[in-house]
Parts: structure tokens; sequence; C-alpha cells
């Protein structure tokens, strides 16, 4: 965690996350979203004593961070949305199943 937290260190980085649904095989909704996380530049002593207020929580982030809890305080500025960052594009994927009356509008 801590390698990969000095390799984003001053940089950003973009998390792209899609989903598909499917009719009978056949493709009917698709979204794909972006977000831009970009990490202010960490030192080694914060990141050894954030990983280690972070607890083992942080080895289940692929990133090694986990914006929801005290891993926002990584980054600089944050462009998208919350649950693209979180894996799966959730308000798209709401609409669609709206649009396609899965779900009551």
């Amino acid at each position: 965690a801590a390698r990969q937290l000095a390799l984003l260190s001053g940089k950003t980085h973009r998390l792209i996350s899609s989903a598909i649904l499917l009719r009978h095989g056949e493709t009917v909704w698709q979204a794909t979203t972006v977000a831009e996380l970009s990490m202010r530049r960490l030192s080694a002593s914060f990141t050894n004593d954030y990983l280690l207020r972070a607890g083992d929580d942080v080895l289940r982030s692929v990133g090694g961070y986990r914006i929801e809890g005290i891993g926002v305080q990584l980054f600089e500025s944050i462009v998208g949305d919350h649950f693209t960052i979180l894996g799966l594009p959730l308000l798209p994927l709401l609409s669609g199943l709206r649009e396609l009356e899965v779900l009551p509008s």
C-alpha cells in the first residue's frame, strides 16, 4: 500500500467504471463514467502514519485509499461521481433501469 501511494503521490489518475444491461443476450443499455483524482504530494512519514491509522481496511482498496474515510485527506481534488470511484456508475445505472421501465420513474 505504501508503494502504491508513493506512485500516486503528486499525480492525477483516472478511475473508469462501466455497467451494461442485457436483455436476451443483447445490450439494451450501457454507460461508462470517469473520475479524476488528484493526489497531493505525500511525505513518507505522512504515508506511514496514514496507513497505521487506516488499518487493514485500506488493503481492500485497489489504490490503497478509501475516500469515504480518512483517505480523503490524500487528495487535492476529486472530479467525478462518488459511485464511479467506488466502482459502479450507480446514478446512470438507476436512470437506465428507469428508462427500461425496470424501476418506477
